[in-house]
């Protein structure tokens, strides 16, 4: 198909009908000029394609497939090439399935634990976010199917999703909600990008020509399609003219009339529809070309790699020698999950698996297993009869395990949660069984962090997340200690919710959701402020022990433009395999601008053998040690030192070398009679150039401390008298100067230094 020959014969009709869907799921066909339909399917963590009717909630049943790990947990394995395997497993059975694109990965940030979706999030974390959205993408990609990351862009709570505005200044944007999509496009290059429900700073997501235009292809680089979220479309005229180039569902052909109309009325460039559809056509063809129409998948296959990845996903929350357990054992499973697990969120991503196997199912013949419900997870009830029929359970066994978590009502697509609390039943269950047995560990099934009253009451905890149809399988897996858990938290559990730094602001007043924390989001922020966490990001406990040693900077002072190589040395110490997830942070240690303390800027996860050392390398460029300057809109290194820490996770920090880093262009900057003194003397040229207006001040502050008695020692002391001069600004020295020099020969002096030195 020779794209722009096709564009040319198209209609004007023709053009504006394929900007929009012929159905819920599927493109547009122009068979006159061999253009085929192609099918666009939900995922992120598994397919769920359907045919039959219009569904964008997960209401009806779609066709038979795997449910791997949700975004929640895959970003604990903080395992690339796990992700990668996970994808190219979804794009196979996309081309199975004659799926062009599936509509993920959802890169969006965990802002706050409330959030509906999370469980389709990665992290708090943007350089954790993008790479797993990178290296999902690359596995999809690899089967020639496309995906659509989303939800471009800061979409970040489901009240009020399709209406309300997301205020964020320009420094957090791109830190921090910018920054996951940005290095996923640079390096992944999805096919398309889905455009956001929300509006950013007033202005509609499917109606921002500034992310969509200027920013995602200007910036950087993209050259796939952008679609709209499910009705995210509100003027299809200014969203063409935004960027926006296929609308999703179609509107029964009125958005495309609108276009026609817009056309030629001259409302509209035609170039810009001609623009739109090459882009969607090039996308078509990208597919058709490389379709498979043989392709075969293995559903056993595939089940068991979901097992595998979530065996990697899972966290080790606490272990006071309680796990693993011992086969052969007698072990009480209690809870509803461990007979029906919850393994998936509700609504847009909810898949029909092929298959489910519980904890139950999974743990026969491995111990003496005894069961109990314990509770109901479709209503918040504390059910006496089952509460004493599970401690009776418990109290007959060496171990008991509670399964619990949040069910499907507490955390959906559409709605966010109102609390961080587990249903009351399940904690009441938790408190009940720990007091008549002593060894109760608790599995959690859950997208999102949660309050845990009972954590100091239980020996062990291990944190699921929403796993995937396997999931049964790999709790028991890890267990029982067939595989070593190795995951980390890739976002922080508050104690409360009260100390998540958006509380007072998330959801916000009316149509507006201001996000004033700023770039002090999960980890960021509890740093910072020194805050007690349950459990911080990065946060994960092994069945071995681990050692940091050795820690090398390939130098100790490099230019912004250079690149700096760290190397660690990390042993497995205890008397099991294992795998231990290195992160490295860096924190600038005298900086003139409000950051964080320490940011994630590396992370490798090694395999070790008992006793082995492995060396574990590091680069970090100049983005590793920049922020976002809203001055010259670009990243921008502060001349100054660096440190450079290794730890297990962002409060368990083991070893730290510092670097200087030299910024090889200094800032803009313009002298005015509001400079002060203190700001002037960091610019030794200027002070040249300046001193005889510095000469004025000091004498006259000089003056002013002089006829200090013993009575008013204290009135100027030398420290206020330093303060004085250097918030003072440059026009201070009329006050104080004595009538030595006019404001015309001040503006004059600060004029001819700006030409001097400053103006180009």
């Amino acid at each position: 198909m020779n794209v722009k020959e096709i564009i040319l014969e198209m209609t004007l009709e023709e053009k504006a009908g394929l900007c929009s869907g012929s159905d819920f799921w599927h493109t547009k066909a122009i068979e006159r000029l061999g253009v085929p339909e192609v099918m666009l399917s939900d995922g992120p963590h598994g397919l769920r394609k359907q045919d039959q009717s219009q569904d964008n909630l997960g209401i009806n049943d779609s066709i038979k497939a795997i449910c791997f790990p949700a975004a929640c947990a895959i970003a604990a394995s903080f395992d690339r090439e796990l992700i990668y395997d996970m994808g190219k497993a979804l794009g196979e059975e996309c081309q199975h399935e004659n799926v062009s694109t599936i509509l993920g990965p959802a890169v969006n940030i965990k802002r706050s634990p409330l959030c509906g979706r999370n469980f389709e999030y990665f992290s708090e974390d943007p350089y954790l976010a993008t790479e797993m959205a990178t290296n999902h993408i690359k596995g999809v990609q690899s089967e020639n199917v496309g995906t659509s990351m989303k939800h471009f862009l800061a979409n970040n709570q489901e009240h009020r999703r399709m209406s309300a505005s997301s205020e964020i200044d320009e420094r957090t944007l791109r830190e921090i909600y910018l920054a996951a999509f940005e290095g996923a496009v640079k390096n992944a290059k999805p096919w398309t990008i889905m455009c956001s429900y929300n509006g950013i700073n007033g202005t509609l997501a499917s109606e921002n020509k500034k992310y969509l235009t200027d920013i995602l292809r200007g910036e950087w680089g993209f050259e796939g399609y952008v679609m709209s979220d499910w009705g995210a479309v509100n003027d299809r005229v200014k969203g063409l003219e935004a960027g926006l180039d296929l609308e999703m569902p179609g509107s029964n052909g009125v958005n495309d009339n609108r276009i026609v109309q817009a056309v030629k009325e001259g409302r509209l460039d035609e170039k810009i529809v001609d623009q739109a559809v090459e882009r969607i056509l090039n996308i078509i063809n990208r597919y058709t070309k490389n379709r498979k129409e043989d392709a075969e998948w293995d559903m056993e296959a595939h089940h068991d790699l979901a097992r595998k990845i979530e065996g990697e996903c899972m966290v080790l929350l606490k272990n006071e020698g309680i796990l693993p357990l011992k086969k052969g054992g007698k072990i009480a499973l209690i809870g509803k999950f461990a007979g029906s697990p919850r393994y998936q969120g509700g609504g847009s991503s909810h898949v029909n698996s092929f298959k489910i196997v519980s904890a139950l199912t999974a743990a026969e013949g491995i111990a003496d297993i005894i069961y109990a419900q314990g509770y109901e997870d479709n209503q918040d009830i504390i059910n006496e009869e089952m509460l004493n029929r599970a401690c009776d359970v418990a109290k007959n066994a060496e171990v008991a395990v509670v399964f619990a978590g949040l069910p499907d009502s507490f955390e959906s697509e559409g709605y966010d949660r109102i609390h961080m609390s587990m249903p009351n039943c399940q904690n009441e269950l938790i408190k009940r069984i720990a007091k008549v047995q002593p060894n109760t560990v608790v599995v959690l099934h859950n997208g999102s962090p949660i309050e845990m009253p009972w954590a100091d009451d239980v020996k062990g905890i291990l944190e699921a997340y929403l796993g995937g149809q396997a999931v049964g399988e790999a709790c028991v897996d890890v267990l029982f200690g067939d595989v070593n858990p190795s995951g980390k938290l890739p976002e922080t559990f508050p104690r409360k919710l009260q100390d998540n730094p958006s509380y007072l602001y998330y959801g916000g007043e009316g149509d507006k959701s201001e996000y004033r924390e700023g770039v002090f989001v999960g980890y960021r922020y509890y740093d910072k402020k020194d805050m007690d966490v349950l459990f911080p990001f990065g946060y994960g406990l092994s069945y071995t022990t681990f050692d940091y040693s050795n820690l090398k900077l390939s130098s100790k002072e490099m230019k912004d433009s250079d690149i700096l190589t760290v190397t660690v040395d990390i042993t497995n110490t205890g008397d099991k395999e294992g795998k231990e997830i290195v992160q490295l942070y860096v924190g600038a240690k005298d900086s003139n601008i409000i950051r964080p303390l320490k940011e994630l800027r590396g992370f490798e996860k090694i395999s070790l053998n008992k006793g082995e050392t492995k060396n574990v390398t590091f680069s970090l460029s100049k983005r590793a040690f920049s922020y976002y300057n809203t001055q010259i809109h670009d990243w921008y290194v502060e001349t100054g030192d660096y440190q450079i820490l290794i730890g297990k996770s962002s409060r368990d920090i083991i070893l730290k070398d510092t670097i200087h880093v030299e910024a090889l262009k200094k800032l803009p900057f313009k002298l005015t009679v509001n400079t002060t003194f203190g700001d002037l003397l960091e610019r030794p040229e200027a002070v040249e150039e300046l001193k005889s207006l510095i000469d004025i001040v000091k004498v006259s502050m000089e003056d002013m401390t002089k006829g200090k008695d013993e009575e008013n020692s204290d009135a100027i002391s030398d420290d206020m008298g330093n303060a004085m001069l250097k918030y003072m600004p440059i026009r201070g020295i009329l006050s104080f100067g004595g009538g030595s020099i006019t404001y015309d020969e001040i503006t004059q002096i600060v004029d001819d230094t700006n030409k001097k030195l400053y103006e180009k």
